[in-house]
């Protein structure tokens, strides 16, 4: 097992340098870019879920190249800037093996976008052969109306709003161009959807919105909703989210070698 911490993956003038840190046990099957989340305005690639420190070394021994990576925050630069970081992060890990990109909450939403636009100029080029999202926001222009059913307050200076320095209402070609719902297309490369039932800041209602129009594209998705679970997964037994997430992305690295 070899362990790179602190490997810069990106230099853009005017910003600190990008870093992943990379672990790499040997023969891996495939190579897993995690993104972690905060509301794409906090967190950084050391700062894991509660209950979740050990995830990277858990899918290492599970046979996975593993890096972890931080990307622009909304305080330095808004949207696409993260997205763009996030496709440089996938170009240096890229090797031979399969790649799949799993994300958490905001990492989730740039894991699912760099996966379904491919390469900016195309919307149907896939860059990646699977996708884990967490409680991912997808539609950035709903997510406002979905918090409101849930009786949540209106936010003057939402998440979405600092990421695309604007009210999503204010920007809608910007919002939908920020939105993974956006791009639901037939060869998206199989998406495993995963979200806490009472999850109030970003409501399931955002990966079912997700899950249909991929289906409804004859896309290849998975769902599982987990009962009584909240945003970051509050109230769930790791284990029950983890062991699923593993068996999807060994079944897209098996199929991916054929």
């Amino acid at each position: 097992m070899r362990c790179r911490p602190g490997v810069v993956y990106r230099e853009v003038p005017g910003f600190r340098p990008l870093e992943l840190d990379l672990t790499e046990p040997e023969h891996a099957v495939a190579t897993v870019l995690y993104l972690h989340g905060g509301g794409w305005r906090r967190g950084s690639r050391r700062t894991p879920l509660p209950g979740f420190e050990h995830l990277a070394d858990e899918l290492a021994a599970q046979g996975f190249r593993v890096a972890t990576a931080d990307y622009r925050l909304s305080g330095e630069a808004t949207f696409p800037a993260p997205l763009e970081d996030v496709r440089a992060a996938l170009e240096f890990v890229r090797d031979d093996r399969p790649l799949l990109v799993w994300g958490e909450s905001a990492g989730a939403h740039l894991g699912l976008l760099a996966a379904l636009t491919g390469e900016p100029e195309s919307a149907t080029v896939d860059t990646v052969d699977g996708v884990v999202a967490w409680f991912p926001p997808t539609d950035l222009l709903g997510l406002p109306a979905d918090r409101h059913a849930l009786g949540a307050p209106p936010e003057e200076f939402s998440r979405e709003a600092l990421l695309l320095g604007a009210a999503p209402e204010a920007v809608p070609e910007l919002a939908r161009a920020a939105s993974p719902l956006t791009f639901a297309h037939a060869g998206a490369p199989p998406v495993l959807l995963m979200h806490g039932e009472d999850d109030d800041l970003v409501p399931a209602a955002q990966s079912v919105r997700l899950a249909d129009a991929l289906r409804a594209a004859g896309a290849p998705v998975e769902t599982l909703w987990v009962p009584g679970a909240r945003h970051r997964w509050a109230g769930a037994d790791p284990a029950s989210v983890i062991a699923p997430s593993i068996r999807f992305a060994h079944a897209v690295a098996a199929r991916s070698r054929r």
